[in-house]
């Protein structure tokens, strides 16, 4: 039996990371094989890529360079990692894909939507998740989070001001609604444990 490809997507703060655990551990409660993994990498190819997008200064890369490596790591990161968990029956959990290089290279940077779905057709045939789950949190509830987690260092582009991580969220909304049957738009505010529910709910029709 095939398994299920879940994306956990949303700005900087969002908990990701954290819920995506989370929620792989309670699959696994359920009898799932479950692989975690994450973007940019997830594969020794996809790995190697990740450190040079995200090391380095700001102005490292232009926008459409960084597309260019987003949608070269994707399609290692698809060939070798996620398309084997799936034909093998694994659920696969993604700290994000490709709507992620939608909202930040294609719609924050001003690559275009387009142009970054083009790249992924190319390098990855068009694959997309059996389900997105798009964790969203009021922007004051984002800025003290990001105010704690700057003080331990950002990534360069984590690392980017209030307006561009706007444009972001716009992105991501704009995404959303573009494919609600693709996405489920989950509340990440309260405690873990409530958005973990939140999560696993969202998902319960495709067990």
């Amino acid at each position: 039996m095939r398994g299920r490809f879940i994306s956990l997507e949303g700005g900087e703060g969002a908990g990701k990371s954290t819920q995506l655990e989370a929620l792989a551990k309670a699959l696994r409660g359920r009898g799932l094989e479950v692989v975690e993994t994450r973007e940019p990498g997830g594969s020794p190819g996809a790995e190697a890529i990740r450190r040079l997008v995200l090391e380095g200064g700001d102005e490292r890369w232009t926008p459409a360079a960084e597309a260019l490596l987003f949608a070269a790591a994707r399609a290692d990161h698809v060939a070798r990692t996620i398309r084997p968990a799936l034909t093998r029956g694994a659920w696969v959990l993604s700290d994000r894909f490709l709507d992620s290089s939608l909202a930040y290279q294609g719609g924050a940077a001003g690559v275009g939507v387009d142009a970054v779905r083009k790249l992924h057709e190319i390098g990855s045939r068009g694959f997309l998740p059996d389900r997105t789950l798009l964790l969203e949190l009021p922007a004051e509830a984002v800025s003290e989070r990001l105010s704690v987690r700057d003080a331990a260092g950002s990534d360069r582009i984590g690392g980017r001001g209030g307006e561009f991580h706007e444009r972001v969220a716009e992105a991501f909304s704009a995404l959303a609604d573009e494919e609600p049957k693709r996405f489920r738009r989950i509340d990440a505010s309260g405690s873990a444990e409530e958005v973990t529910a939140r999560l696993l709910a969202a998902v319960e029709d495709l067990l």
